[in-house]
């Protein structure tokens, strides 16, 4: 397949970027870095900038993608621009465009509002208003085959290759098993039009998957 990644030089992004690539995917990589991220023959990268008028994204994207995954963020420096309307116009892009399948990564609890008041979301409030309307969209206004993985808190730490899905726990995990999940939602049919949250736990990813 040919996948378009948009954030591909963060901490999840170049994870999911590798696991494609090991995966024998096209992979098309954005990044506002001038060095090639990746030296993989089926690896490209484009200068992508998500603040730009939702036609210049458009114009910068080939029709004949087959999947788009949102893992881009604004390490909470400019999280409107990013964040919220950067995340839309992508989707409006990728839907104008004709392309089907997108999965964003967001955070748990990006759509329960009620979970807002605990602590290490109160101190993030903006960012997660943004994630909030950003995937209200996806989900209430576009028609595009989306999966939203809201993942806990992201620790640079061991994978586990294991998880524990939409236990009303916020959680942390692996990065290298926030990629891996992404990566595994993408042939999981089951997954489409579905948002779940996932943190570490005991259950194998692609088992876990299986059973949302």
């Amino acid at each position: 397949m040919k996948i378009l990644v948009i954030g591909a030089s963060g901490r999840v992004g170049s994870d999911l970027v590798e696991q494609l690539l090991n995966d024998d995917h096209q992979v098309i990589g954005t990044t506002r870095q001038n060095e090639k991220l990746f030296g993989n023959d089926n690896y490209t990268q484009l200068d992508l900038d998500i603040t730009a008028h939702k036609d210049d994204i458009q114009n910068q994207i080939d029709g004949n993608i087959d999947a788009v995954y949102f893992v881009a963020g604004s390490g909470g420096k400019n999280v409107l621009e990013v964040d919220l309307h950067g995340a839309v116009k992508t989707m409006q892009a990728t839907q104008d465009k004709g392309i089907k399948r997108y999965i964003m990564l967001s955070t748990v609890f990006s759509l329960d509002t009620s979970q807002w008041d605990s602590p290490g979301i109160k101190d993030l409030k903006d960012y997660y208003i943004c994630k909030h309307y950003a995937d209200q969209w996806l989900v209430n206004n576009s028609t595009l085959d989306y999966t939203v993985v809201q993942a806990g808190a992201l620790k640079e730490r061991e994978a586990t290759g294991k998880i524990t899905i939409d236990d009303n726990d916020s959680g942390e995990n692996s990065i290298k098993d926030v990629a891996s999940t992404l990566a595994a939602v993408l042939h999981a049919d089951n997954t489409i039009k579905q948002v779940f949250s996932m943190h570490n736990g005991e259950t194998a990813i692609t088992d876990a998957i299986t059973k949302i």
